[in-house]
């Protein structure tokens, strides 16, 4: 148990720079945002970023730097002088109500900020994660940090099945199986925040988007390895596709 915990505690805590190093937790927001693991093996503990760090800034984060809470947000293991995230309530009511889901990740990206202030719900722009905002997605109608239960509820009530909640003027709250999914998943929401601002500027409110038709032809595509082309190459394995993910872990756990 030990060793799952220390592990987990490692990936929480580059997860946590990734979201740094990709510009989702930079300048004003510098310690603003959280990504949390259900420890494998004790599903109603999870490990995420704390507060009270004499510095604290989520490029900077170290293993020992993250703590344990449990499923109601109470502190369970922590260095000396650390305390939850002010905003534990986000993971702890989502992971108490959500057995599928394995971790979350909070963070204030700009222009998916900007786009709920508008009031304008996001749709497909490009490639990058089209699938995640293919149907509007749930808005949390308030701007203030989810502190209590009775928030930290409302915020899941009205997040239902979804996989992400926007929080209006605030930020977004994503999930995942892993962290790389959570994380990977707030990359490509913000991707798509920033498309749709930009078409919003040049066209209005009512701007292109792609049709349902074109994002419909991504799904269901005959496997790569069975193409042609590829099934020598790939003899019958799915190709490899965490190679980004691991840039960035091998480039953000340098000097850790």
């Amino acid at each position: 148990m030990a060793s799952q915990l220390d592990d987990t505690m490692r990936q929480v805590a580059i997860a946590n720079r990734i979201l740094s190093d990709v510009g989702l937790a930079v300048g004003v927001t510098t310690a603003l945002g959280h990504v949390s693991m259900r420890v494998p093996g004790d599903p109603e503990r999870f490990v995420v970023k704390g507060r009270q760090y004499e510095v604290d800034a989520l490029a900077v984060m170290r293993p020992e730097d993250m703590v344990v809470c449990d499923l109601e947000g109470f502190l369970v293991q922590a260095r000396p002088g650390l305390s939850q995230c002010s905003e534990v309530k986000i993971h702890s009511c989502i992971y108490k109500t959500r057995p599928d889901v394995r971790s979350v990740a909070h963070v204030h990206p700009r222009y998916t900020v900007l786009m709920s202030t508008l009031g304008q719900a996001l749709v497909p722009m490009c490639q990058e994660g089209a699938q995640l905002v293919r149907r509007p997605l749930p808005v949390y109608p308030h701007t203030k940090t989810i502190q209590s239960d009775d928030e930290g509820m409302e915020m899941v009530e009205v997040m239902g099945t979804e996989a992400i909640v926007l929080l209006q003027g605030h930020g977004a709250v994503t999930t995942g199986a892993t962290a790389a999914e959570s994380v990977t998943s707030m990359m490509q929401l913000e991707e798509q925040a920033r498309m749709n601002y930009l078409a919003y500027c040049a066209e209005g409110p009512e701007h292109t988007r792609l049709p349902d038709e074109l994002v419909d032809e991504m799904n269901n595509r005959t496997p790569l390895h069975e193409l042609p082309h590829f099934r020598d190459v790939l003899q019958g394995r799915e190709p490899q596709r965490d190679g980004i993910w691991n840039y960035w872990v091998v480039s953000a756990s340098e000097g850790m």
